[in-house]
């Protein structure tokens, strides 16, 4: 695993969606740091744009990113839209960051094409930019810092076919269409049933952007219309959230398997009652971690690899309790 923190990422704050009160906080950081610094010495601040802020995930890199920070002796701000389909919110956030001429920015775009003029304008004015998590899909950037997700959910994929014996009807639930994340966890599980899974049948992919009162909507789709769909994929943890949210309400549990990707509350629960087979797991707290990284030694003229793989990992009942386990996930 490449992440750079072995404390388990929990935080269980209220969480605060308010794009107002995500300034008022990082803003404040800023502050604090502007007033540890000595006379002369320049402030490094490095702008942290996420695609949300209202899954623990994101809180979970926020506090990897924080880490990097009080390491490096470097400040960040870290923001993202309330939902992962606020696209032109996210390029406001984008926009604003830029216009305080930082030393370097981290991005996990939701819409590559969407950002490619804010990421011309950085270029344009030395700006280095790092891509996390979904990345951005540019040659402007300097590295990416991401779980291999095409490989993870092909793992997924995997898992499935094993846990319901190599055939039958199988659903999935996708957080989106633009992020680049979203479409290799898509592709990467689809693809890997059509090419090694002949008596699998992969049903069309539903859409739910993260959010659990759709996915769990786009889930109930799958099930009413395939009663006899054996196993459903969650893409990530609202998409997983909402999977399981409807096989309860359709009182199928037991009957339909679930697989997840990313970790939370609502999957570890299911994991431990039964209710859910089991979930791949990220680091975020190494992306955050390694994104903040890689800005600054972008922002030094240091060199960054084309890509760092903070790495994934299989959970279920059976190891969810290891130190290897509760190292990377979070409730």
């Amino acid at each position: 695993m490449t992440g750079c923190s072995t404390d388990k990422p929990a935080p269980k704050d209220e969480q605060k969606t308010e794009t107002s009160k995500q300034e008022e906080k990082t803003e404040e950081k800023v502050e604090e740091k502007n007033e540890e610094k000595t006379e002369g010495e320049a402030e490094i601040v490095i702008p942290v744009v996420s695609k949300g802020f209202q899954h623990q995930f994101w809180q979970a890199v926020k506090m990897g990113a924080e880490q990097a920070a009080e390491e490096l002796g470097v400040s960040i701000t870290f923001e993202g839209p309330e939902t992962e389909d606020q696209i032109d919110k996210q390029l406001e956030m984008l926009q604003a960051a830029l216009a305080k001429n930082p030393q370097a920015i981290c991005l996990a775009a939701l819409d590559s094409k969407a950002a490619t003029p804010y990421l011309e304008q950085a270029d344009a004015a030395g700006i280095p930019v790092i891509g996390f998590d979904s990345g951005v899909d540019s040659p402007i950037v300097k590295t990416t810092c991401a779980t291999d997700n095409y490989a993870a959910a092909a793992a997924a994929a995997h898992k499935m076919a094993e846990l319901i014996g190599g055939e039958g009807k199988v659903g999935l639930v996708v957080h989106g269409q633009t992020s680049q994340s979203a479409k290799d966890r898509r592709d990467g599980f689809m693809d890997t049933m059509k090419n090694e899974y002949p008596n699998i049948t992969v049903l069309e992919p539903q859409y739910g952007d993260g959010d659990h009162a759709k996915s769990t909507e786009a889930a109930k789709a799958i099930i009413t219309a395939n009663p006899d769909v054996k196993g459903i994929y969650g893409a990530n943890e609202g998409s997983a959230a909402g999977v399981i949210n409807a096989v309860k309400e359709l009182n199928q549990v037991g009957k339909i398997t679930i697989v997840g990707f990313d970790s939370g509350k609502i999957m570890i629960d299911a994991i431990n009652s039964g209710v859910a087979a089991g979930s791949i797991t990220q680091d975020p707290v190494g992306i955050g971690y390694k994104a903040v990284e890689a800005a600054y030694k972008a922002y030094k003229g240091e060199e960054n690899p084309e890509f760092i793989d903070t790495g994934f990992k299989w959970f279920d009942k059976t190891n969810i309790d290891t130190p290897e386990i509760q190292a990377v996930i979070y409730e």
